[in-house]
């Protein structure tokens, strides 16, 4: 099975409930268009700073089904808050290594780690359950468009 793109999610601030996407353009050293990191990336720019490197999270659906199922909840897969939901890979594998990502090309970055607030909002075993299993953090490194159904290859596997 080919690692595919399930959902796209973006949020336009940071409290927003995450609406999903059909299609989104991912631009270099930005992030998704029209999501608040994307934002936040062109504020910095436009100030003269570098823009911050968490341009865009991923998480593996195989990982949500089963903490879902383990705590017997049904939770919607944009409440917890990663812009794209992924199926047949093991995320962790690409911190570090360049991959595509739709037509765009990517660098895994970092663990992305569950925080107090998805806690608070989705489930109190989300901090416990999901530490190392909550995602990729990764940068764009040039851009591309990415839609629901589209792969995530590893560069250079």
């Amino acid at each position: 099975m080919n690692p595919t793109v399930e959902n796209i999610f973006i949020t336009k601030t940071r409290r927003e409930q995450p609406h999903e996407i059909e299609v989104a353009k991912l631009e270099a050293g930005k992030g998704i268009s029209g999501d608040r990191y994307h934002e936040r990336a062109l504020e910095s720019l436009a100030a003269g700073n570098l823009a911050p490197s968490n341009h865009i999270s991923m998480i593996s659906k195989e990982e949500l089904d089963s903490f879902l199922k383990r705590n017997d909840v049904e939770i919607d897969y944009a409440d917890f808050r990663r812009n794209v939901l992924i199926s047949g890979i093991d995320l962790y594998k690409l911190i570090g290594k360049k991959f595509t990502l739709g037509s765009a090309l990517c660098q895994g970055i970092e663990d992305c780690e569950p925080c107090a607030f998805l806690a608070a909002t989705v489930h109190r075993a989300v901090l416990p359950e999901l530490k190392k299993k909550a995602g990729l953090r990764a940068i764009i490194l040039e851009d591309g468009d990415l839609k629901i159904g589209d792969t995530i290859t590893a560069i250079g596997d």
